[in-house]
């Protein structure tokens, strides 16, 4: 969406979305690197992360109804997201990402065209086995790494951040739903003026605050850990 025409709801969302998880990976970069007593894996902290991930794809899925170049962005996105890929296999060959956030987002928007217009009574109907798919997918024994972008995952896998299509998908087709349902006119539904405020700023550069945010914090905690933890 142009500058101009930017719904200033959907950037604020966005923003709590990047705080959330900002927060959420300081968290795990205090357990990981600082030995912290903080659990991410389960209880409040991952469905915290958790709530971050469904929230930008929603947001991505309501944007797709109302962009018009989705294919552009879903590739920029995926590009990016194969950047971390190699950036994270140099780190950590055992655990890099895959398939994770930007690349389901990335592939998601480029399918947008296919979907977008989609009624949105059939987009819920169509999600539905899309996330029923993703219950069942990790029982289905495989040995391979081709088929991680769908769910299939070999015993020993591991990876910091993954997210495959299904059934996570089909959260981006319930954000189709939700888009064409409640921006059918592509404006705000809201009749207050908040596009100024930080979250909503924070939100209309969310790619960059994800590519960016983890390097500023792990030099935080590293200056906080040298000050405060020796």
């Amino acid at each position: 969406m142009k500058e101009t025409n930017r719904i200033w709801e959907i950037d604020f969302l966005r923003g709590i979305a990047i705080l959330l998880m900002v927060v959420f990976h300081a968290v795990y970069d205090l357990r990981t690197f600082h030995s912290r007593p903080l659990d991410y894996l389960s209880g409040f902290w991952y469905y915290e992360g958790k709530l971050a991930a469904v929230l930008f794809m929603v947001i991505s899925g309501v944007c797709s109804t109302i962009g018009r170049r989705n294919v552009r962005h879903g590739l920029e996105i995926f590009a990016w997201g194969m950047f971390l890929t190699v950036i994270t296999y140099f780190y950590d060959a055992g655990s890099y990402i895959r398939f994770g956030i930007l690349h389901l987002l990335g592939v998601s928007l480029m399918t947008a065209p296919l979907v977008r217009k989609m009624r949105p009574w059939l987009a819920v109907l169509a999600s539905v086995p899309v996330l029923a798919l993703g219950a069942f997918v990790p029982s289905i024994p495989v040995t391979s790494h081709y088929f991680l972008s769908v769910g299939l995952t070999y015993d020993s896998f591991y990876s910091v951040d993954y997210y495959p299509l299904l059934p996570w998908y089909g959260i981006f087709l319930l954000g189709t739903a939700a888009g064409n349902v409640l921006y059918a006119r592509k404006r705000s539904l809201l009749g207050i003026e908040a596009s100024r405020s930080g979250i909503t700023r924070l939100g209309r550069h969310s790619l960059a605050v994800y590519l960016l945010h983890q390097p500023v914090l792990l030099a935080l905690l590293w200056g906080w850990s040298r000050l405060f933890w020796q």
